[in-house]
Formats: structure tokens, sequence, C-alpha cells
């Protein structure tokens, strides 16, 4: 009985790693052979609508025709989603601005939720958007969907032309402990002056140059 471990010897099944997750969480059957894991939809349903709501983190993804891909990761209370195709997602002053240089010189963007908890599923939602910064007319309505916050930079309102959903049984469990505050505590300690600065400064274009038009033409 060389070379096997205490618990073989004993008759006891081994715990590897990943054991306590699958008899916390529930073993996951794989698709019997032949079954489409993806799924297209042309539509946000409800029940696409309540794993949104589930997650703590979306990522979005946003590309011009030449240069760099650009792939974020978004929390706090920051999307909402207004109809069966349309999202709204509230982006705060950063030290970045790519995804509002990107949608202005080709217009296409994707955003993914993945559960790291109990449901295995990726979700990715594909579309266009239109970029509303504080001056734009339209601005003022969406932004009073969220809690006031001085840092906030653009709404993008996206339309959705394609929801696909995955397996998602290779993401792995994580335990959310909860959202982060230093962007918005950041911003109030600046104020509104020192966030428009830091626009001037740091947000008018991507990092391959691309202008963002984070300012008015009368302020630039």
């Amino acid at each position: 009985m060389a070379g096997l471990s205490r618990c073989h010897r004993q008759g006891h099944r081994c715990r590897s790693a990943a054991q306590p997750r699958e008899i916390r969480y529930g073993r996951i059957t794989p698709p019997e052979k032949g079954i489409t894991i993806a799924k297209q939809f042309d539509q946000i349903t409800e029940d696409h609508r309540r794993f949104i709501d589930a997650q703590h983190i979306f990522f979005c993804g946003t590309a011009a025709d030449q240069g760099r891909v650009n792939i974020s990761p978004k929390g706090m209370d920051c999307l909402r989603i207004l109809g069966p195709n349309r999202i709204i997602w509230r982006n705060l002053s950063g030290s970045g601005n790519e995804t509002a240089g990107h949608l202005l010189h080709k217009n296409r963007i994707t955003l993914m939720w993945c559960s790291f908890e109990a449901r295995p599923m990726i979700m990715r939602a594909y579309g266009k958007a239109k970029t509303l910064h504080p001056r734009d007319a339209g601005f003022a309505t969406l932004n009073a969907r969220f809690e006031q916050d001085v840092g906030a930079r653009q709404i993008f309102d996206i339309t959705v032309d394609l929801l696909q959903t995955s397996c998602g049984y290779a993401v792995p469990f994580y335990n959310h402990i909860g959202p982060r505050d230093t962007l918005k505590r950041q911003a109030k300690t600046h104020g509104a002056d020192g966030v428009a600065q830091r626009w001037a400064r740091d947000n008018q274009t991507t990092i391959d140059g691309l202008p963002t038009d984070i300012l008015d033409t009368d302020d630039a």
C-alpha cells in the first residue's frame, strides 16, 4: 500500500481543493453530447435581467479600427436595464477614458457578466451605444436613475442587438465581500472643479491618442 495516502488506505475518499466547493454549491453535470451550450437571444428576458441584477461586476469591451482593445471591469451601482434591448451604464471619472474614445470612432460595444456563485453562466450583450456627457441633453434625466455622484463622467445608452449565454463551467467560485467606495470618496474630495481638471489632464485622449470628446469644444 506504499504510495497511497492515509485516507485511501483507510477506504475514504480524499477531498481535493475543489471538493468543498462542489459540496457547498452542488456538482454541475455537464451537458449531454450534442447539446449546444451557447444560446443566442434577440432581447433581454426576465431571466436574463435577474441574472444581471444578481452580479456584482461586469466587463466592458471596445476597440477602434486600429490600436488596442480595451476591457474594463465595472462594479458599484452603475447599470440599469430600461427595456428588452436597452441598457444604460453610468461611467465615473477614472484614470483612462478608452470606452468613450473607441465608441466615437467605432460604435460597437460588448458587456459581459459571469457568475462566481451557484449558477454557472457567462452572458454577453452586443450592441451599439450613444455616449452622453453631463453637457448633453438627456444626461440629467438618465443620471437621476442613479445615486448622485460628482464624478459622473458619461452615460452610455446601449442598444442591444444580440445577447448570448454560455455555460461558465470554467469560471471559479469567489465570495463577494462588498463594494469599494474609493472612487466615490475620491471624487467627493476633489469636488466638481477637481474632477473637471482631471478630465482635462487625463481623459481627453485614449492611450492610442484618439480623442474622447470629454470636454466641450468651448472648454478645450
